[in-house]
């Protein structure tokens, strides 16, 4: 058995039912589960972290990323375009990139996920150069160690069609669900604290065929996984849905059968009322990714509106070549500005803005044994050291995190296992990983 005792935290962020936050808190952990949550244990031999000085909570979700492109940060023709010129800037770059590229970046993205207090992410891998494969990332994310709901993407229409995507990038329709059932059959996994559960996502509208579209929600539900997809980005998305196939997004969503428990978007900022109530009745998530929508000029997600409206919402990081970063808290503290500069300070609170990075994620993901610090749920903690200088002179410790920091996890507790020692990760040589990105970016660029 592997015990660990979290100590003395100034302040304990539960995220249950009552929201409960406990002051001098301690959390004691058994080989990944959460056994005893409240003040003054003790645990015998365990292992004891000392938070004091601390604020825990839940380990945050990322809930959308594209972690290949951390090898594509700051690309000169891309750092100032709308999506599809970002797009067609970047495509013939990543169609250099093979199982290697693959796998170091997913390194990096993950590692930086991880500093950010981030425990859990999901990964929408839509090409495969090269000999690339969605293995290499799984690789990746078993190094690092954090939980990954990696999701087989695709593009199938390409420019000769109409597409967006050069036809390098695109593969045939019926090799695509072939290998989407090789991987749900080799990877996932339906247990509670499963540490890998591989979802089908079909890159977007206006990437795939309708039919790709359908037969992949049939898949899914076939094989009992989730669904991902871009939705309603911005305003040249809702052009692209209106004119090809003469509704709005959520109507074609709901037409493909892209609506449910087991359906997460990405993006939705164009999202008008009647969608978002779609979106509520049925149950469909969201990932909202404020930093990469300010990136490329997209727009302010209806958060509010959706939070309002019952409808599932997480945060995404987005991919690295649109945000630039991975901090999943800073992405927590954008969302929280955003939707106040649409609708003023109180539109949402710090606090809010954590259950969404918490909570929320976990929700979205269907994972009913992570996002609450409780006993019986699975042991993915962020520890967050207060006494520097970002939270110095801050009076509410947990508002703090969100509204000025830290931004760096002090310690990251994974299925009871620690990831981030004293700001450190501890689960991979991260400079000689670093060396390696380094080389393959020069690579590209030469």
């Amino acid at each position: 058995m592997t015990d660990l005792l979290i100590r003395n935290a100034d302040v304990l962020v539960t995220m249950n039912a009552s929201r409960a936050e406990i002051a001098r808190g301690d959390v004691h952990i058994r080989d990944g589960e959460i056994l005893a949550v409240g003040t003054g244990l003790s645990a015998g031999a365990a292992e004891v972290i000392d938070a004091s000085g601390c604020v825990v909570t839940p380990g945050l979700v990322n809930t959308h990323h594209h972690l290949y492109q951390t090898l594509t940060r700051a690309v000169p023709g891309g750092q100032d375009a709308l999506l599809f010129g970002w797009l067609k800037t970047l495509y013939p770059i990543w169609a250099k990139f093979g199982p290697e590229e693959m796998f170091t970046s997913a390194q990096v993205g993950l590692a930086e996920l991880a500093l950010s207090g981030c425990t859990m992410t999901s990964d929408h891998l839509y090409l495969y150069p090269n000999g690339a494969r969605l293995d290499d990332t799984i690789a990746a994310a078993a190094e690092v160690g954090l939980r990954f709901h990696p999701t087989r993407g695709a593009m199938s229409i390409g420019e000769s069609a109409g597409g967006l995507p050069p036809d390098s990038l695109v593969e045939r329709e019926p090799a695509i669900l072939a290998d989407m059932i090789r991987v749900v059959d080799r990877f996932y996994d339906p247990r509670p604290g499963a540490m890998i559960r591989v979802g089908l996502a079909p890159c977007s509208p206006f990437s795939v065929s309708r039919e790709l579209m359908r037969d992949a929600a049939l898949l899914a539900r076939d094989k009992g996984v989730m669904l991902h997809t871009h939705l309603a980005e911005n305003d040249e998305d809702v052009a692209y849905s209106l004119a090809q196939f003469g509704c709005r997004p959520g109507q074609y969503a709901e037409d493909l059968g892209w609506t449910g428990a087991d359906v997460w978007h990405a993006h939705c900022v164009k999202l008008e009322g009647s969608e978002i109530e779609l979106f509520s009745r049925t149950g469909t998530g969201v990932a909202h990714c404020p930093c990469s929508n300010c990136r490329l000029g997209s727009g302010i997600a209806p958060v509010r509106a959706m939070r309002d409206a019952g409808v599932k919402v997480a945060l995404g990081a987005d991919g690295s070549a649109s945000n630039d970063a991975g901090n999943l808290v800073g992405e927590a503290r954008m969302a929280m500005l955003l939707q106040r500069v649409a609708h003023g300070a109180d539109a949402m609170s710090a606090r809010e803005a954590l259950e969404i990075a918490t909570l929320g994620g976990a929700q979205v993901l269907g994972r009913e044994d992570l996002g609450v610090i409780a006993p019986g749920k699975r042991a993915d903690l962020a520890i967050w050291d207060l006494r520097g200088v970002e939270a110095a002179g801050s009076w509410d410790p947990v508002a703090a995190l969100v509204l000025c920091g830290p931004t760096r996890v002090r310690h990251l507790i994974v299925e009871g296992r620690q990831v981030v020692r004293d700001g450190q990760m501890v689960t991979l040589d991260l400079p000689r990983v670093l060396e390696t990105q380094r080389r393959l970016a020069t690579r590209l660029a030469g």
